[in-house]
C-alpha cells in the first residue's frame, strides 16, 4: 500500500510538471503532524476556479504498553474556489479510504454512534472508505506560503476484525461493519506554492 501512495504522488507530480507558477502546491496538515501522523498533500489547478487536492498519511509508529495506532489513508478532494485559487474561501468534495490497526487507547467519547471508549480494552483492524463535503479558507502569507483551514463532514463505511486486547492476537469478532457519520476532514495546513 505504501507503494501505491508513492506512485499516486509521483503521477501527480508528473502531471503537474508543465504547469506555471502558483498552479501547484505541496502541504502538510499541522493537526495530523501534532498527533504523530506524517502526511503530505499535493494540490494542482484543473481550471480557473477548480483544483484537485490529494492528501495522504502514513502512521507506522510502535507505541509502548501494547498500544496500536497504525494506519494509512488517502483523501483526494475536488475544490471550487470562490475567489482565486489558493486564496480565500473554497468548497470541496472528497473521498477517502485506508486501513487501520488501533487499540489500547481510552478515547472517552461516544459521538454519533461511534464509541471510542471501546478502544481501551480491544484492538480493531480493518479498512474504511467514504466521502464528504467541506468548507475551507486559505490565508496568503507571502508569494509562496499559505495557511489553510478546513472542516469536512461526511460518511465512512468500515469493515474490521476485533481482537480481545490491544497486544494479543486472539480474534473475537470477524468481518464486522460500522457506519460513521460526522467529521471526515479537519486540517490546519501549511502550504508551499510553486
Amino acid at each position: 500500500m505504501k507503494n501505491r501512495i508513492a506512485i499516486l504522488f509521483l503521477l501527480g507530480g508528473l502531471c503537474a510538471s508543465n504547469v506555471s507558477a502558483q498552479n501547484i502546491a505541496v502541504k502538510t496538515n499541522l493537526l495530523a503532524d501534532g498527533f504523530l501522523n506524517p502526511n503530505i498533500g499535493i494540490e494542482m489547478r484543473l481550471a480557473p476556479k477548480w483544483t484537485l487536492d490529494v492528501s495522504g498519511q502514513l502512521n507506522v509508529w510502535t507505541l509502548p504498553d501494547s498500544r496500536r495506532w497504525k494506519h494509512w489513508a488517502v483523501q483526494p478532494e475536488a475544490r471550487y474556489w470562490l475567489c482565486n485559487i489558493f486564496d480565500a474561501s473554497f468548497f470541496g468534495f472528497h473521498v477517502h479510504g485506508g486501513q487501520y490497526n488501533i487499540g489500547g487507547f481510552d478515547g472517552g467519547i461516544n459521538f454519533l454512534g461511534t464509541d471510542t471508549r471501546k478502544l481501551k480494552n480491544a484492538r480493531y483492524q480493518g479498512w474504511f472508505a467514504g466521502f464528504g463535503v467541506s468548507y475551507g479558507y486559505a490565508w496568503i502569507l507571502n508569494r509562496n506560503w499559505n495557511l489553510e483551514a478546513e472542516l469536512g463532514i461526511g460518511y465512512s463505511y468500515t469493515r474490521y476484525d476485533k481482537y480481545r486486547c490491544s497486544g494479543c492476537g486472539k480474534k473475537v469478532e470477524t468481518n464486522k461493519t460500522h457506519h460513521y457519520v460526522g467529521p471526515t476532514r479537519l486540517a490546519v495546513s501549511l502550504v508551499y506554492l510553486f
